[in-house]
């Protein structure tokens, strides 16, 4: 079956009070297009088309990379007319799948199941049941349940409003019928609009017969509006994440205080994650690792039996196997840690790797350096990396112990077993296995006399 996916996105979103247009909205860092696109795109032989309008080319440059064809309707005349801009790309023998870039968590099963209704004979539409169908247009049926038509909140009569199935505007059809049908859209209604909803009446006329799919759970088919109900789908989005991650053992201290605005290439066994965690991009995460309290991940790898302690962000970083990390740590692009290494509380690493059974453990700072194994770094250290123009590297090679408050000026390298006086600005190689520092002398004034207040 060959899928022509009609993403129809040109709505302008007034109600978000916002310069951005509405499918440019986010959930979990990603936009609602993009929710729908990512869906769509496991489609098996499926070619998508994106019907935009407000916002054009913000629209298209923001999702450049997307691969869709782009279609503009410069007048937003209603949902029929959308697809009629994009008319001439449907093949007779396509199957037309129209979704809506406003609505971003619908289910591939769901979809699935709409698609497998779609025959020369036979049209699909998908239908939900709501507690509250104020503003969505009805379906209407016969005595045996057969779908006649349906019609819109504002042309609807008291006994059709009282109707509880209402559409989701979500449909699938062969292209063409729906060539045909479009062809014959008005727009004599209350809205002055070309509804394609219109062509279920039309099927019903020619004997396609329509057959309707309701989704698992009625939020697939939400769509956003404004910001409550952006905010609303978030925590939906959120929920189902957390619920996956629980399904394959991972434990959640609150299901409710997680975010993932990414995925996991792989996430091992008896994995604790603490409240108000954020994982981004894409990360793997070994056995037995725990997460403390406030944590961002982001694009990392983090070992076997490691423990990350609360108020730490990783980004772009490698943790090895039983390592510690934090509290208050960050772990910059391009920091590597082997096994065993230890980092504490207010220490950054950026751009530079740790060799096995090193310790950093107290406010410091790393920047591109190479730290050899069972190196200790005292309090306070700084790699000064960077004269304002270039950055250079320091290498502290294995055994090394840093003294608090070193500051050492790259290009430098500390060789192995060598120590390093506390309070020293070490500007030179030093040789292995001494004691190297510098010091202004301690002078103590025994006459000195402290200042008092005039």
């Amino acid at each position: 079956m060959s899928i022509k996916t009609f993403i129809l996105a040109a709505g302008k979103g007034t109600r978000m009070r916002s310069k951005l247009p509405k499918i440019l909205h986010e959930i979990a860092n990603r936009t609602l297009l993009e929710h729908v696109y990512d869906t769509s795109k496991q489609l098996q032989n499926n070619e998508i088309v994106v019907i935009y309008g407000h916002g054009g080319e913000q629209v298209k440059e923001s999702l450049s990379s997307l691969e869709v064809q782009w279609v503009e309707q410069k007048q937003q005349l209603g949902t029929g007319h959308a697809v009629l801009q994009a008319e001439s790309l449907i093949n007779e023998d396509d199957t037309v799948l129209i979704l809506y870039g406003d609505v971003p968590l619908l289910s591939l099963n769901s979809i699935n199941g709409l698609l497998q209704h779609v025959s020369s004979s036979a049209m699909g539409l998908l239908t939900v049941k709501l507690n509250d169908p104020q503003g969505y247009g009805r379906i209407v049926r016969d005595s045996s349940g057969r779908v006649l038509k349906i019609t819109e909140q504002k042309d609807a009569t008291e006994a059709e409003l009282l109707i509880d199935e209402v559409n989701t505007g979500i449909l699938a059809v062969k292209g063409q019928s729906l060539k045909k049908w479009l062809a014959q859209l008005d727009n004599k209604n209350a809205q002055q609009e070309f509804y394609l909803t219109d062509i279920i009446e039309m099927a019903v006329k020619e004997g396609v017969e329509v057959k309707t799919y309701q989704p698992n759970q009625a939020d697939e088919v939400l769509g956003v509006n404004n910001r409550q109900q952006l905010a609303y789908l978030e925590r939906v989005y959120q929920t189902e994440q957390a619920n996956k991650l629980m399904e394959v053992g991972v434990t959640l201290r609150d299901p409710a205080r997680i975010d993932c605005r990414g995925d996991f290439s792989s996430l091992g066994q008896d994995i604790i994650v603490d409240v108000n965690v954020i994982f981004e991009g894409r990360n793997k995460i070994g056995d037995n690792v725990k997460i403390g309290a406030n944590t961002s991940i982001k694009d990392s790898v983090i070992g076997d039996n490691v423990e990350i302690l609360a108020n730490c962000i990783l980004d772009n970083a490698r943790v090895g196997a039983d390592s510690r990390i934090g509290p208050f740590a960050r772990l910059r692009p391009q920091a590597e840690l082997d096994e065993q290494v230890h980092i504490g509380n207010f220490v950054e690493i950026k751009k530079s790797t740790v060799a096995k059974g090193s310790k950093i453990n107290h406010l410091s700072y790393i920047g591109d350096a190479t730290i050899g194994s069972l190196v200790n770094i005292g309090a306070g250290t700084i790699t000064c990396n960077y004269d304002g123009v270039n950055k250079f590297r320091t290498v502290i090679e294995d055994g090394a112990f840093i003294g608090s408050d070193t500051q050492l000026i790259a290009p430098v390298t500390v060789a192995k077993n060598t120590t390093i006086g506390a309070g020293s600005t070490i500007t030179k190689d030093t040789p292995a296995g001494g004691l190297t520092l510098s010091r202004a002398k301690q002078l103590s004034i025994s006459a000195w006399q402290r200042p008092v207040k005039k």
